[in-house]
């Protein structure tokens, strides 16, 4: 699988995830309608089959997905909450990538 087809199905995934755990999250903290919870079911249901579609390792593909999760939860605290990432924001951001690059993208002999 293409370094580019990883990462994007890697943020398709956390989009997914994120969204699953933020429809409850509404309901059960801002009052909103109990249904949220039928997308959020959907939501999380795609989130696990995603993850399923990597050709690696599940291990591996659970640790190197974090990376790219805390990637999208930045870009949701900015799009949603309307806060703006701080530099070490980004900084932790970068190394989280970094840290999913070097394991989804090192080299291996198996």
């Amino acid at each position: 699988m293409s370094e580019l087809k990883t990462v994007g199905l890697f943020a398709i995934t956390a989009l997914a995830e994120i969204i699953g755990c933020y429809l409850p999250y509404l309901w059960l903290r801002e009052g909103k309608s109990v249904w949220l919870l039928i997308p959020s079911v959907i939501s999380l249901s795609a989130f696990v089959w995603l993850l399923t579609l990597h050709p690696t390792a599940v291990g591996r593909v659970y640790a190197a997905y974090g990376g790219v999760y805390v990637t999208i939860a930045i870009l949701c605290l900015w799009a949603v909450d309307g806060i703006r990432p701080t530099a070490w924001d980004l900084l932790g951001t970068s190394v989280a990538l970094l840290g999913m690059a070097i394991i989804m993208f090192a080299p291996r002999n198996t």
